[in-house]
């Protein structure tokens, strides 16, 4: 067996030296670079804006329920009135409590409805919901929105 003192390191075991150390640093930027792929550019414009409601309208204690899906961009949906629906969510910010009013006389008659909106609006989620004393004021507050 030799002895320690005796040992010389091979060639490719030598400490690394500063010359030696910034090209091992270069090849392994390089081996880097190799594997990451091309650059892709970020996509232009801001992100898609997706709106898409689920509206209901229920009856007090959910006696009865109904619903439909609304989309906006381009308007579409079981919604039978999806293309004013959405000019009316869209004059509104998407903000229902600030859709504005179609003014017609209601019958002062209480049996509660309950309205409600599920989902995004141009990529913001949006979860809302109201009681109204009937179907009419419901209706006359909201529009096209709940019509269906």
């Amino acid at each position: 067996m030799a002895c320690p003192a005796q040992l010389t390191p091979h060639p490719s075991e030598a400490p690394l030296t500063v010359p030696r150390r910034a090209s091992a640093a270069a090849a392994a930027l390089l081996a880097l670079a190799a594997t990451a792929g091309p650059a892709t550019a970020a996509p232009a414009g801001p992100p898609p804006r997706h709106s898409h409601l689920f509206l209901s309208v229920s009856g007090s204690d959910d006696t009865w329920v109904r619903g439909v899906s609304l989309y906006c961009d381009p308007p579409s949906g079981f919604h039978p009135h999806a293309q004013l629906a959405c000019k009316a969510l869209e004059g509104a910010h998407g903000k229902l409590d600030a859709l504005a009013p179609d003014r017609h006389m209601c019958p002062m008659v209480y049996a509660p409805v309950i309205a409600t909106a599920t989902g995004t609006w141009h990529g913001r989620p949006v979860s809302w919901e109201r009681t109204f004393s009937n179907s009419c004021v419901l209706d006359a507050r909201t529009g096209s929105v709940f019509r269906f």
